[in-house]
């Protein structure tokens, strides 16, 4: 009876090893899957970080904010701005391109402030005068044509063809960039927030916070660079920066301004007339 029961299933296994083997054959070579206008939602991680980076170079474009925030909305993401701040330090901390970086930074802080705004470029911005071109003729000169004689026989009517002159090329020459200037220096006593810790806070010339600006701290033998908006959720102006004890700093900020020098950690004093370590708080604003 064993003997039956076992050269029966030894048939049952072959033919289901041979059912699932044509099945997979029929799904992956003869008939697969094919996605069609299929949601952006069910993309893997790291295609949705390149849709993200898409979004943001097309926003940094148009400066068409609702249709940004719809096509985030397709990807699903519970919070679009933590996921834009997220991508953005990831791609900072694999030493990708700033510029690629500043422009998810942007669209994160212009989605969280709720308002259109066009950050500084690599290049200043310009400003368009008139620079003639040069040309064979006088300026504001026409080119006289003589037209060819008419045949025999026909009523012959002079006339010239005037040929005009070409207008002025137009020349964009850069404007500096306005620096940031520190407008306040605060020494910072919370116990609740880490020993030693450096905040910034930059703001623009309309006392908005400026997202994307990046911050050079330096100390003997070291230096790190900061940018601001990574930490929306404190500020889109913000960075910050935990300094050690006995070592002195020097801040700057990399789009024009005056460095810094000479930021420590401070002491504090609880309520119990303890000392503890505090922070700094600086404030660098655009004129």
């Amino acid at each position: 009876m064993n003997s039956q029961r076992r050269n029966m299933i030894l048939p049952i296994l072959l033919a289901l090893l041979a059912g699932l083997g044509l099945g997979l054959a029929y799904s992956w070579l003869i008939s697969p899957t094919q996605y069609t206008d299929a949601s952006p939602s069910i993309l893997r991680a790291d295609f949705k970080n390149q849709y993200r980076a898409v979004i943001a170079a097309s926003y940094a474009s148009t400066h068409d904010i609702e249709r940004a925030r719809a096509r985030l909305a397709l990807l699903g993401d519970p919070d679009p701005v933590q996921a834009l701040s997220a991508q953005a330090q990831q791609m900072l901390a694999a030493g990708e391109a700033f510029d690629k970086v500043r422009l998810i930074a942007q669209l994160a802080s212009d989605l969280q402030q709720g308002v259109i705004s066009i950050p500084p470029t690599s290049t200043s911005p310009a400003v368009v005068v008139n620079t003639p071109t040069q040309t064979n003729q006088p300026l504001g000169e026409t080119e006289i044509v003589e037209a060819t004689p008419p045949p025999a026989g026909a009523i012959e009517t002079p006339f010239t063809f005037l040929t005009p002159t070409p207008r002025p090329t137009q020349t964009p020459i850069p404007l500096p960039v306005e620096p940031f200037a520190l407008v306040g220096q605060d020494t910072v006593c919370n116990p609740d927030l880490p020993a030693g810790l450096l905040q910034i806070m930059l703001m623009d010339a309309r006392r908005r916070q400026a997202a994307g600006i990046e911050i050079i701290v330096t100390w003997n033998g070291g230096e790190d660079s900061l940018f601001s908006g990574f930490k929306p959720e404190v500020g889109d102006g913000y960075a910050d920066f935990l300094m050690e004890p006995g070592i002195t700093y020097s801040v700057r900020v990399v789009e024009g301004g005056t460095t810094v020098p000479n930021i420590s950690i401070p002491n504090c004093t609880d309520s119990n007339g303890q000392l503890y370590p505090g922070g700094i708080l600086l404030t660098f604003q655009q004129p």
